[in-house]
């Protein structure tokens, strides 16, 4: 049986065994592993026309529907490198990824490219636009005559010769996935087609996929464990439905209706679906649900034992620059529902002190992940790879002295205990990162935005806990002649500002206008630790409900 190495064989193997599969459901139209292997080909073939060279950076900001996942393949097939990007994201944020990671062709809507139109200025190495549909003279956005870029229309690349892309090896970059960092802008964490064949290979086999599943994808696909529903439905041949929802119901009807199988999906959507009634379908077809993204309420797994009792829960902790992690099998949820399980196939965890020396039975220490699914680093930033992806100490476990190749794993900021079984606890980050609908995000990425509307003298961004978003986000700010404390119309401006420049989920839950300046710690920073503890310690009510306009979709 031939084996899948690179990232886009995912689908050309399971072409050749099963042609005439049905691989993805986009609404009322479905794609057979015939037909998608066809379109990506002709994809790869188009790109190769338009001159994409070796490594070469694809963006990709759509939607979920069947173009996203044929260019996401087709790229790589190309010899290409596709970098997925959330399409809640705004154009600034959307040509910053463009920027940083010099994509070359960039692949949206007629709709989208009409707003991303004066940030696309910025984006020097820039090339081309792929529109998903040829569009008319009233619909097609007036290209700048500047631009260093032209237009192509999707029937237009896909018309012409099958054309062979560049040999590539599975060491080779397959995909830049970007995930916010601890600082300021968003850092792009690049995966190899090895980490994300051997990443799908290890999820289908814990979550026992077969070529008679259909999974729901509900997580953005710039989620790896969004990205993941395809790959693991690739490798074994099974069905996947795009899903773009709108409200919680949306998913319960797809579930229905498609006899979808297994469900992956965040808390926040989780808390909002366990209080719908559930149509007595689902539970007749859905053999698992799994969670990812943040830690699932003891309270809303009941319900949802409830709701699907023939459905095993599986929960799981994923890190971006290793895809996944762990998983806690559903046979151990009753005995340790507050644990995040041991390492996936294929993976090994470790507990290390901070002189990398493993630490003993519930003994606090960094979740530390090596093997084939360790990523290759975030892209053009030494220090922060530096931060992440480490050498072992020779003596590490699985490591020999006759070894003289150095190993790199990554090393998360996260504090964990292994109990006595060898099951892992998460006890908290190191860093300030603040996870909100599934979605981590940078306090000081939120600040960097605010500082940008020239509406605030001095802020700082914390996240405060929340019983459905994980947490919310709360703003301290001075007004901008930091003498006054402001009003409410202050702070109705400014929050009408982040709605125009965050997507829904980072837009602050409240903000305080106070007189400034704002405390500093002994390094002279802005002494975001202690707001945060002060302002908790005045709150005599409960977090605002938020919207779900907030959850992941």
């Amino acid at each position: 049986m031939i084996e899948s190495t690179l990232l886009p064989e995912l689908i050309a193997v399971t072409a050749r065994r099963t042609p005439q599969a049905l691989a993805l459901t986009c609404g009322a139209f479905s794609l057979s592993y015939s037909e998608l292997q066809s379109q990506v080909s002709r994809f790869a073939s188009g790109l190769m026309r338009l001159g994409l060279r070796r490594s070469e950076r694809v963006g990709i900001y759509l939607e979920k529907r069947f173009e996203t996942v044929t260019a996401s393949f087709g790229a790589p097939a190309a010899g290409g490198v596709f970098v997925p990007i959330n399409p809640l994201l705004k154009p600034e944020q959307v040509a910053f990824i463009l920027r940083d990671c010099n994509v070359r062709v960039l692949v949206t809507s007629p709709e989208r490219l009409t707003l991303l139109q004066a940030s696309l200025a910025t984006c020097p190495d820039l090339q081309h636009v792929v529109l998903t549909s040829a569009a008319t003279e009233d619909t097609r956005p007036a290209r700048p005559a500047r631009a260093a870029w032209r237009v192509t229309a999707w029937p237009e690349l896909l018309d012409g010769p099958v054309l062979a892309g560049h040999r590539v090896i599975d060491s080779d970059m397959a995909a830049i996935l970007y995930t916010s960092g601890s600082t300021g802008n968003p850092k792009g964490v690049v995966l190899s087609h090895r980490n994300m064949v051997a990443g799908a290979k290890s999820v289908a086999s814990y979550l026992e996929n077969t070529a008679q599943d259909t999974l729901l994808a509900a997580l953005p696909l710039s989620f790896d464990a969004g990205f993941s529903q395809l790959t693991t439905a690739f490798h074994v041949g099974a069905r996947v439905v795009l899903l773009n929802y709108l409200l919680p119901r949306d998913v319960l009807k797809t579930l229905a209706r498609e006899g979808v199988t297994g469900l992956t999906a965040v808390p926040p959507l989780y808390i909002q679906l366990a209080q719908l009634d559930w149509p007595g379908a689902i539970n007749e077809k859905l053999r698992y649900f799994a969670n990812t993204g943040g830690r699932m309420p003891r309270e809303t797994l009941n319900l949802l034992r409830q709701r699907v009792p023939q459905a095993k829960p599986f929960l799981m902790y994923g890190l971006t620059e290793a895809f996944r992690s762990t998983y806690l099998p559903p046979e151990e949820v009753d005995r340790r529902p507050d644990s995040i399980g041991k390492a996936i196939p294929n993976a090994e965890i470790l507990v290390l002190r901070e002189d990398g020396s493993p630490c003993d039975a519930n003994e606090p220490g960094e979740l530390v992940h090596r093997g084939a699914l360790v990523g290759m680093g975030y892209w053009n930033d030494v220090e922060k790879t530096a931060e992440r992806y480490k050498l072992l100490a020779p003596d590490a476990p699985g490591r020999q002295p006759g070894l003289p190749l150095p190993e790199f794993a990554v090393f998360s900021g996260d504090t964990v205990r292994r109990d006595s079984e060898g099951y892992l606890y998460f006890i908290g980050r190191r860093d300030e990162m603040m996870k909100t609908s599934g979605y981590r995000v940078s306090p000081t990425e939120v600040e960097e935005i605010l500082y940008a509307t020239q509406l605030v003298g001095e802020c700082v961004a914390f996240g405060v806990p929340h019983p459905v978003l994980g947490c919310t986000i709360q703003i301290i700010a001075t007004n901008i002649e930091a003498t006054c404390a402001g009003g409410q119309n202050d702070i109705n401006l400014l929050l009408n500002e982040c709605r125009i420049r965050m997507p829904a989920y980072m837009v602050p839950a409240g903000i305080e206008l106070v007189a400034g300046p704002l405390p500093r710690n002994p390094n002279g920073k802005i002494d975001r630790k202690l707001l945060a503890s002060e302002w908790l310690a005045r709150q005599q009510k409960p977090p605002v409900n938020i919207g779900a306009d907030h959850v992941a979709g």
